[in-house]
This record gives C-alpha cells, sequence and structure tokens, in this order.
C-alpha cells in the first residue's frame, strides 16, 4: 500500500536497525526534499510486540529524551520480541519546539486515521494506524502538558467497549506503577493515537508526564520508570533498562469524561490558580481567580470547580484568551 510515506526497514529481520521514515513534501528551496523521522526496530525471536513513541507533540520531552537513551541502550540481545522506538514522531514539531508541525500546522494527535495522500502530518498519521500500530500488541505513546500546562504525572488509557481489551489495558495502566492513572473517554472514531491503536488491534496506552516545556528530575524519573515496567510487564524484558531512581506505587486510578471537569477561560484576562496540580478538591472550592488589567475598577473574578477530585492540569502562561482550559479535575474512579 502506498501511504505517501516510506522507510527501509524489514520488521520480520532479527537484529537492531536504525534508519528515518521519509516523507517527500516539497518545499521552495528543496522540490525533492522528504521529511525524516528517525526510527529504530529491535528483534529478536518470537515474543511480544511493543511500540514505544514520543514527540507526537513537540514541546514534551520527557518521553522523548528517555527513548533517545533507550535506543542507545539496549542491543538486540537485550529483548525477546520485537520493539519498534519513534522518539521524535513530529519530529519538524520537535526540531521547532513546538506543540503541532511546522510544516502544515498538524497536530498529530488530532490528525488520526489520517489521509495517504494528504499533508505531513496527515501521512504520518495514516501510516502509523494503517501499517504500523497493526504490527505490534501494545503501543506505549508518552506525553506530558507542553509548553503552556502543567500536568500531575498519570498514565493513560481511553475506553474500550469490549471488556477483554479494557481489562488488558487496565491491567498494564496499574504496571506502569505511577501514582495516578486515568481513563479517558474520548470514543472509538476519535482521532487520537491511543483511538488509532485500538483501531489497529493493539492496546493503546499512554500517560503525561510533566509540562511546562522542559524536564525536572521527578519527571525523568517517573517516566523511566514507567517504560521500563512496560518493557518488563508485556514480557519483551526480565529487567528495566533505564535508570531511575522513581519509587513503585499502587496506581489510584481517575477518570475524564465529561467538559465539567475543566475550568476554561470565557473572554482575555490573567489567571491566579488558587490550588496546584495533585491538590484534592471538592465542587465548589475555588479554583482561581480571573483578572481583568484593562478594567482596574472591576473586581477579580472568582471561579470554582464544578465537581471534586484531584488537579490534574492547569494553564502556566498567565494571560489567557476565551477558550484556554485554565485548570482541570480529574474524579476518581471509586468515587
Amino acid at each position: 500500500m502506498h501511504t505517501g510515506l516510506f522507510d527501509a526497514i524489514d520488521y520480520a529481520k532479527d537484529g537492531k536497525f536504525s534508519d528515518h521514515l521519509s516523507i517527500p513534501f516539497s518545499v521552495d528551496r528543496s522540490p525533492y526534499f522528504h521529511v525524516k523521522i528517525p526510527i529504530c526496530r529491535i528483534h529478536n525471536g518470537d515474543g511480544p510486540r511493543v511500540l514505544l513513541m514520543a514527540g507526537n507533540h513537540g514541546d514534551e520531552y520527557e518521553g522523548e529524551i528517555c527513548l533517545a537513551r533507550l535506543i542507545r541502550r539496549l542491543a538486540a540481545d537485550s529483548i525477546r520480541g520485537a520493539l519498534t522506538i519513534l522518539p521524535f514522531a513530529n519530529h519538524a514539531a520537535v526540531m521547532a519546539a513546538r506543540r503541532r508541525s511546522p510544516l502544515d500546522d498538524g497536530n498529530l494527535n488530532r490528525a488520526f486515521p489520517g489521509a495517504a495522500n494528504g499533508t505531513p502530518t496527515a501521512r504520518l498519521a495514516f501510516f502509523l494506524e494503517h501499517e504500523l500500530f497493526p504490527q505490534h500488541d501494545v503501543v506505549f505513546d508518552l506525553h506530558s502538558g507542553g509548553t503552556s500546562m502543567a500536568h500531575l504525572p498519570t498514565g493513560l488509557i481511553e475506553e474500550h467497549g469490549d471488556p477483554e481489551r479494557h481489562r488488558r489495558a487496565l491491567a498494564l495502566l496499574r504496571a506502569l506503577r505511577l501514582p495516578h492513572g486515568f481513563v479517558a473517554r474520548n470514543g472509538a472514531d476519535a482521532p487520537t493515537s491511543m483511538a488509532a491503536a485500538a483501531r489497529a488491534g493493539a492496546i493503546g496506552i499512554s500517560g503525561e508526564f510533566g509540562g511546562g516545556g522542559t524536564v525536572t528530575p521527578q519527571t525523568m524519573a517517573l517516566t523511566a520508570m514507567a517504560i521500563n515496567n512496560l518493557l518488563v510487564a508485556t514480557g519483551l524484558m526480565a529487567t528495566g533498562p533505564l535508570p531511575t531512581a522513581a519509587t513503585a506505587s499502587s496506581t489510584r486510578l481517575l477518570q475524564l469524561s465529561s467538559y465539567d471537569q475543566a475550568t476554561y477561560a470565557t473572554r482575555r484576562g490573567w489567571f491566579e490558580p488558587a490550588v496546584d496540580i495533585g491538590a484534592e478538591v471538592s465542587a465548589g472550592d475555588v479554583a482561581g481567580w480571573y483578572h481583568d488589567f484593562q478594567r482596574l475598577d472591576e473586581t477579580e473574578e472568582t471561579l470554582r470547580f464544578q465537581v471534586g477530585g484531584i488537579v490534574m492540569s492547569r494553564r502556566l502562561h498567565t494571560d489567557s484568551e476565551a477558550g484556554d482550559c485554565l485548570v482541570q479535575v480529574g474524579r476518581f474512579l471509586d468515587a
């Protein structure tokens, strides 16, 4: 099948291979230009088939750094089965330190199932959903809050209509041994990588590991621990390969299923949060204050949480516009 994307990797061959996914994309300065996306394939006999990817959004760095390190550390005899590593999926966005691709303004995690004859982002999404994801049993897509959001480190799965598939995804979510995990309700037709993985027949698992367009020792340690634990839980490796100081814990499950769990700006203003990520709140508690620097005679607006739970994310940029998500709460799944 021609997807407008090609690579030279033989996915059935044993060994460790590094190459690029290539997307032809003519630009003014280079009519035969190819978008080059690094990919590593490690194969050693029969066993589980796992895809690790990061850089779905370019400004989310924990996964990108950990997967780049993992490529350097692993040899073919380190695993039993097949491991594909895509450390910078939206490579142009990574290089530009942007959430979306500078080539076509494409948001890869809103582009699935893609189009074989579309823009570079659409063609990449099409290749992933129709060719790469179906070759794997598990797809682990690592995220963080990006430049504008702080996010509580959490694992993530999306709800499945198939009870057995949901049970397996939930087991992997718990196997990450992160303090929190959440279950999102986006639907089978969602344009996300997790919905695409399900449509391709794989178990999709994801996570948000930090934010702010930076990394910290804590977020790096938690990301490395989650990768290690996933590789062990799938049976691909006996021990985790990445160094980490994180301590494993039992996972408290959250759910994200309705828009009333988020507080949005409805006009231009300046957001002052009352609580930070990780805080437990109740409906009616103060979420923050919204200021209008252009009308100093107006008292700041008090914002209140509509539901109780734990603060999962908050906006880092004080200056906000209508439509910006200011703060988001995860409901406790066992509540």
